[in-house]
C-alpha cells in the first residue's frame, strides 16, 4: 500500500471549499426544516402538538428519529476506535439490541402508551409521591445537559484536531441550529430532521467503508490482517469483571443499559408517543432494530478496515500525527477520502448529524420534563396549555445554551465511548482492564498496544 497518505507523507490533509460547502448544506437543511414546521403550524400553539407531534406521526420517521437518538458522534466516532484499539467483542452488542427492543416493545411502550403521559416521570408520582417523580427529573435533567455537552463538543475536538475545521465555530454552530430548529419547530421538526440525518449518517459510513475496503484491497483482506494481529476475537467469556469487553458485560450488560434508553428514557418514550397507536409504537422499533444493527455494524467494520490500514504504522505512536484514538476515524478518513472533494464533508456531516439527532431529541424531552414535572405541579399549577408550550419553546433555548456553555467542560474525561458509556450508566471505564488476547491489556502489551492504551485512558489529556 502506498500513496499520500499521512503515514507517509507526516502531513494531514484539511478541508477543501467543496467540503465546506457540503457541511454548511447539512446544517442549513436541517435549520430549514425546522423553519418549515416553525410556520406551518404557527397557528397551533398547544403541548399536544408541540410535544407529541399531535400524537398523528407516521411511524417511518419516528423510527428514524428513535434509531439515531442515542447514536450520536459518540457512537460514530468511538465505536471504529474501539474496534481499532481492542477486539471484535464489542460488536456482540448488536445481539444486546434485539434483547432491549423486543422488551422494550412488548414491556414498557404499551405500558406508558396506555398510561397516556406526557412525562415518564409521572407515573413515579402515581406508584410513589411527587418528591420522588420530582427527583427523578432533576438526576435526568442534570445527566442528559452533560450529555449533550459531550456529544456537542466531542466531535467538534476531534474534527479540529485532524481537519482543521475551526473547533469553536462548528461547535457554536451547531449547537445554535439545532436549539432553534428544536425550540421553533418542536417534535415534529425533530423527527423529520432526524429522518434527514439517519440517511446523511448511513451514506457517510457507506463512503468511508466502501472505499477503505478498496483501499486495502477488499474487505476479507482488511479481515485477515485485523485477524492475523489477533484483533478478531468473539469468544471471551470470561466472568472476570477487570476484562474491558466479554460475552456477558456486553450482551447482558449492554442489553440492561439499551432497555433502560429504549423503554423508559424520556426522549424514546416521548417518540413512542407521537404515534397514533399501541400498534404502531411497537411497529417503530421492530423497524428500528435493523437500523441500529446496520449503523453498529457498519462502524465496526470501519474499525477493521482501519486496523488494517494502519497495522504497521500507528498514527499517535510513530508520528504523532493525532494526540487521541478519537481522532483516528477522522484522520482515516482525511487519508482514503481528501482526495475527493465534498466527500470529507459529507463524512462531517454524517458525525454532526449525530450530534444534531441526540441533542434535539434531548432538548424536546427538557421541553416536556420541566414544566410537566417540575414547574406545573410546584409553581403554577394553573398554566394553561398554551402557556405551557411557549415555557417549554423557553426551556428549549435555554437549555441549548447550557449544553454549549457546558461544552468546554467536555475535555475533562477520558475517550468518547468511555464518556458515553459513564454518562448513560454512570460505570466508570477509565481504569486499567484486562484482555485475554495475547498483546492486548496493561499485563502483555506490544509496543503498538501500549500508544494505544496511553491515549485512550489519559484523562482530560485534550
Amino acid at each position: 500500500m502506498s500513496g499520500d497518505y499521512s503515514i507517509y507523507t507526516g502531513q494531514k490533509k484539511t478541508f477543501t471549499i467543496p467540503d465546506y460547502v457540503l457541511f454548511s448544506l447539512t446544517l442549513a437543511v436541517s435549520a430549514g426544516i425546522g423553519l418549515f414546521y416553525a410556520i406551518k403550524d404557527r397557528n397551533k400553539v398547544n403541548s399536544r402538538d408541540y410535544l407529541l407531534g399531535g400524537k398523528d406521526m407516521y411511524v417511518f420517521p419516528v423510527a428514524m428519529s428513535m434509531l439515531v437518538t442515542f447514536l450520536s458522534a459518540l457512537t460514530l466516532l468511538g465505536t471504529p476506535a474501539e474496534m481499532y484499539n481492542y477486539t471484535t467483542m464489542f460488536w456482540w452488542l448488536c445481539l444486546a439490541f434485539v434483547f432491549s427492543t423486543g422488551i422494550a416493545s412488548v414491556v414498557f411502550i404499551p405500558f406508558f402508551y396506555n398510561l397516556n403521559v406526557t412525562s415518564v416521570f409521572q407515573y413515579l408520582e402515581l406508584r410513589f409521591s411527587k418528591p420522588v417523580r420530582v427527583l427523578a427529573s432533576v438526576i435526568y435533567i442534570l445527566q442528559t445537559s452533560v450529555y449533550m455537552s459531550f456529544v456537542l463538543y466531542a466531535p467538534s475536538l476531534a474534527l479540529n484536531a485532524v481537519t482543521g475545521l475551526d473547533l469553536w465555530g462548528s461547535l457554536i454552530a451547531a449547537g445554535v441550529i439545532v436549539t432553534l430548529y428544536t425550540a421553533l419547530g418542536g417534535m415534529k421538526a425533530v423527527l423529520w430532521t432526524d429522518t434527514f440525518q439517519a440517511f446523511v449518517i448511513l451514506a457517510g459510513l457507506m463512503a468511508v467503508l466502501i472505499q477503505g475496503s478498496i483501499v486495502m484491497g477488499g474487505f476479507q483482506n482488511a479481515w485477515d490482517i485485523a485477524g492475523n494481529r489477533s484483533r478478531i476475537y468473539f469468544n471471551d467469556f470470561s466472568f472476570d469483571p477487570t476484562t474491558r469487553h466479554s460475552f456477558w458485560s456486553v450482551v447482558v450488560g449492554g442489553a440492561f443499559l439499551w432497555l433502560s434508553l429504549y423503554g423508559v428514557n424520556q426522549a424514546q418514550v416521548q417518540r413512542a408517543m407521537s404515534c397514533p397507536s399501541v400498534f404502531k409504537a411497537k411497529l417503530i422499533y421492530l423497524i428500528n432494530l435493523p437500523g441500529l444493527i446496520l449503523i453498529v455494524s457498519l462502524c465496526c467494520m470501519i474499525g477493521i478496515v482501519m486496523y488494517a490500514f494502519y497495522a504497521d504504522c500507528h498514527p499517535i505512536k510513530f508520528n504523532s500525527l493525532i494526540s487521541r484514538s478519537d481522532q483516528l476515524l477522522p484522520l482515516y478518513v482525511m487519508d482514503i477520502l481528501g482526495h475527493i472533494p465534498g466527500i470529507p464533508g459529507v463524512f462531517v456531516s454524517c458525525i454532526f448529524s449525530g450530534s444534531l439527532s441526540t441533542i434535539s431529541s434531548s432538548l424536546n424531552a427538557l421541553g416536556a420534563i420541566i414544566p410537566c414535572d417540575i414547574i406545573k405541579p410546584y409553581c403554577c399549577p394553573n398554566l394553561s396549555d398554551r402557556s405551557m408550550t411557549i415555557l417549554s419553546k423557553v426551556i428549549v433555548f435555554i437549555f441549548g445554551g447550557v449544553a454549549i456553555g457546558l461544552a468546554v467542560l467536555a475535555s475533562q474525561l477520558g475517550s468518547l465511548m468511555q464518556k458515553k458509556v459513564t454518562i448513560c450508566s454512570q460505570i466508570p471505564l477509565n481504569h486499567q482492564v484486562r484482555s485475554p488476547v495475547v498483546g492486548f491489556g496493561p499485563r502483555n502489551m506490544t509496543v503498538l498496544d501500549t500508544a494505544v492504551e496511553k491515549s485512550s485512558f489519559n484523562v482530560g489529556s485534550e
